[in-house]
């Protein structure tokens, strides 16, 4: 029984703290899953409503108490019916356990589809240039291209930049699991420090890294080398596992973007 005693004694110890990192854990993940969703707008709306009955209970503004009262059911269901992709996606990723994986890499994830063209355009002699877009908005650089708003794929890319079409010497421009826009002129960077051999596909990854915060792939048609732009710098003659590593820690990509943004298996397709 003093054993029994003992564990109880140091379970009220340690249960504030329990509590407390459960809480944290909770909130770290619910924090996690809006910041990629559009619950991020539901939150702002919520917390809008929040305000104005505070307001209202504040400076006892019956008015305004009476009518909130009886429109907080409409409001409960518009906000369930508004926000219900979101409330499903969150379900979704509990019953796939996927709470539980602090920052692992998917097996799969669009970044090898398009690791997988350039892995067999290097092998071509075939250039390539590929945007992977993050937070800055460049829709007055995508307009210079071609729309698609395709599904992403290697076979795409590969149709894309393996012959001589009309899209072939522009960037394409990549956003999670779509293709974006193809054809697109990137501005040239102005850095007179970079080397003389660099071709104006490396100029303009190069460019658009300096103004954006976007990660620029370029396959050179030259050499065949892999190289990666952003934060103002050009990582020439990456590996292709390189590549990914870089790609996956500054896109984010985490398992639980496999069960959103995971594209087809095509391991296969160039087998």
């Amino acid at each position: 029984m003093l054993g029994f005693d003992r564990i109880l004694y140091l379970y009220d110890f340690i249960r504030p703290f329990l509590d407390i990192a459960v809480m944290t854990f909770i909130l770290f993940k619910a924090y996690d899953f809006i910041s990629k969703t559009n619950g991020v707008q539901m939150l702002k709306s919520l917390l809008i409503v929040v305000i104005v009955y505070g307001v209202a209970v504040l400076l006892k503004l019956q008015t305004i108490l009476w009518l909130m009262n009886i429109i907080a059911p409409a409001l409960i269901i518009g906000f369930a019916l508004v926000f219900q992709p979101e409330i499903r996606k969150l379900f979704i990723r509990i019953g796939q356990n996927g709470w539980f994986a602090f920052g692992s890499r998917s097996k799969h994830t669009y970044v090898d589809a398009v690791l997988i063209a350039a892995e067999m355009l290097s092998q071509q002699r075939r250039g390539m240039l590929a945007v992977f877009m993050r937070h800055t908005q460049m829709e007055n650089i995508i307009q210079t291209g071609t729309r698609l708003n395709a599904d992403l794929s290697s076979s795409l890319l590969m149709t894309i930049f393996g012959k001589d079409t009309s899209l072939h010497d522009g960037a394409c421009f990549i956003q999670g699991g779509k293709l974006i826009a193809a054809g697109c002129f990137l501005p040239t960077s102005e850095n007179y420090t970079i080397k003389k051999t660099f071709g104006t596909r490396h100029r303009a990854a190069l460019g658009l890294s300096e103004v954006s915060d976007a990660v620029v792939l370029v396959v050179s048609e030259e050499t065949g080398a892999l190289s990666l732009a952003y934060d103002s710098k050009l990582n020439y003659d990456l590996t292709v596992e390189e590549v990914r590593k870089i790609l996956e820690n500054l896109l984010e990509i985490t398992s639980e973007a496999q069960v959103l943004e995971d594209t087809v298996d095509e391991h296969k397709t160039f087998a």
